[in-house]
Order: C-alpha cells, then structure tokens, then sequence
C-alpha cells in the first residue's frame, strides 16, 4: 500500500511539473512573438507561410540562404551593406525564424522550390545572386540548376559539399542518427518549457548552469558540439541574440532541423545530379581551418563555372558571414558587377 501511494504522489507531481512546462513555454512563447515581430513580410506558400525581409533597392536582387539551424539573422552583419549597393533578402525556411512550419521530409530540393514560390509571391523579381551558408549551399545551387534563367550569379560560404554525403560510412550513419535523436529529445523539451529555461539562465548570465543543462539532457552530445553552435551567437549583434534564443525554444526548430538532418543523403544527391553553370558568376569562400580535402572541393566546386573563383577566408571558421562579413560582402560586390556586365554583354 505505502508503494502504491508513493507512485501515485510520484505520477500526480510529474503531472504537475509537465503541466506547469506546458503552460510556461504557451504564455512564453506568446510573450516572445509579442515582443519580437517579423521584420519582413510573412508569405503563403502553399500550406504554410514564410518570412522574407527585404532591404535596399537595385538588381540583381542577391538572395542569401543560411547555415543547418540558422535563421535569416545569421547575415545581419552582411546584409545591411549589401543593401547599400543592391536589394537584399533574407529569409526564413520552414521552421526556422519567423517561418511556420513546413511539409516533411526537408531535403534541399523541397526548400529550393519553398524558396522560389516564396520569391513570386513576395514580388521579388529576379534575376538573382544566391549566396548560400553551409546547408544553403545545397538550396543555392539547386534553385540556380532548376531554375538557371533566374540566377545571375552565386556566392558559396564555406557550402556544404555533396561528395562528402553520397557514400554512407558508419560512422556518418552514427552522427546523423545521433543529430536527429538529439533534435527529436529538443522537441519534446521545447514543448515542456525545458529549452525555454535553459535559454533563460543563458540570458540572465548563468551560463555554465545553461550548458550543464543542456550537457545533462543531451547526454554531453551537444557540449561537444558547443563551439559551432554557440559561436555566431556570441558574435553577433547582441540586441538580436533574444530572439534567436527564442527561435530556439520552438518545437518546429528541432523538427525541421531534425527532417534536415536526416535528409541529408537525399539533399546531397539531389545536388550531385546537378551539372555546372556554364559561364555564371560564382565565388566560392573556404573557411581558413578548412583541411585539404574541403579545399580540393571547393576548388572543383568553383570550377562548375567558366568564371568561377575560389577564394579562402583566412581569418574565418566556418562562420564566415560573422568572423569575416566584409569579405562576403566584397565578394557578392564582385559578383553582382560581373553579372551587370555579363548581362550588358549579351
């Protein structure tokens, strides 16, 4: 009988403690939308809407697509210089930033066509310069194959390589299932308020407690991966890092990264069935820490262009939209000024 009651105290506080998660995550996340609206447009794309935001005035329009996890925040430190010199759009996929959540699976090949519906029907006209982060190399370079009339150029930061992702090996077959476990765990914390309190020890300055939490819940997975995932947070403006700590306590964060993820095989192969971009205006930025292989990569990457170039950001990590912006802004100024002159030419 004292066992009985013991479990029935025991399931009537655990009830109590996720009720009290749900309902401070609900009010918190109510709060967080109140106090950070979406500085863009929020747009239909067939099923659910997406966030664009639009600055500066001139064409090409340059297009930029971010890293795995990250928001159209990510280039707020190159963006507004870019507007000085052309129109500039950043935006949200699906689940990430001020966007809804979107249909699985989340291969590259999805938000490419995601990305183009969201272009037409924000009234944005082409012709483009795509500038793709990591992951949103992969978008970059299957919205230029598919849709090539509308691409005037590209710009690729440290992108995501497709050869690295076609052959399965165990231990890429671990780490990908290991990142979607992890994201899936993120889920369910975000929607118990868990997440939400870890962001809010980051914010009052508690930030071993932080990531002893999130070391805890993750098994130490995610302190291992501290740096690249804390770093551009650090670095950028710090007026804007509430709301990204925001995004970050959602659920449809941890869903679409976690579809991202697993997609990944899909996304690489989509890419790799693309061919080159004849004599298109592309540059290719390679992180200064970047190994042989990656370089050999990029280096080939570039080559898919007749006018293609490869340039390494020497002061960078992977980040380079934060720890160098003003190379990918002079790069994107190059490339912008050879698509003028390849368009008056023709």
């Amino acid at each position: 009988m004292h066992a009985l009651s013991s479990a029935i105290i025991f399931l009537f506080i655990l009830f109590v403690l996720v009720l009290a998660g749900r309902v401070y995550q609900i009010i918190g996340t109510t709060k967080d939308w109140a106090k950070f609206p979406p500085p863009g447009q929020i747009i239909e794309v067939g099923g659910h809407r997406l966030h664009i935001w639009c600055m500066g005035d001139g064409s090409p329009v340059v297009v930029f697509d971010s890293a795995l996890g990250a928001s159209c925040l990510s280039w707020a430190m190159v963006q507004p210089s870019v507007a000085g010199f052309t129109r500039a759009c950043s935006y949200d996929r699906a689940g990430f930033g001020w966007s809804d959540a979107g249909p699985i699976p989340r291969t590259a090949q999805r938000i490419a066509n995601e990305l183009h519906a969201l272009l037409a029907g924000a009234r944005v006209p082409g012709p483009y310069v795509l500038v793709g982060h990591s992951f949103g190399g992969f978008t970059a370079r299957l919205f230029a194959s598919r849709y090539r009339d509308d691409v005037a150029g590209m710009v690729l930061v440290d992108p995501a390589d497709p050869e690295e992702w076609l052959q399965i090996t165990e231990q890429k077959k671990k780490r990908v299932e290991t990142g979607a476990a992890l994201c899936r765990r993120g889920v369910w914390l975000a929607r118990l308020g868990i997440a939400r309190f870890v962001s809010l020890l980051a914010s009052v300055g508690a930030f071993e407690l932080a990531r002893s939490t999130v070391s805890l819940v993750s098994h130490g997975a995610l302190r291992r991966e501290e740096e690249s995932l804390l770093a551009p947070v650090n670095k950028l403006p710090s007026h804007l890092r509430p709301a990204l700590r925001t995004f970050w306590t959602q659920p449809k964060f941890f869903e679409a990264l976690a579809s991202q993820i697993e997609a990944i095989y899909e996304s690489a192969a989509q890419v790799a069935s693309t061919g080159d971009y004849g004599d298109m205006p592309l540059t290719v930025l390679s992180a200064g820490n970047s190994g042989p292989v990656q370089l050999a990569r990029h280096e080939a990457m570039a080559r898919l262009s007749g006018r293609g170039k490869h340039i390494i950001a020497s002061k960078s990590g992977h980040w380079i939209p934060v720890d160098q912006p003003e190379l990918v802004v002079e790069s994107i100024r190059q490339v912008i000024k050879a698509a003028r002159e390849r368009a008056v030419a023709r």
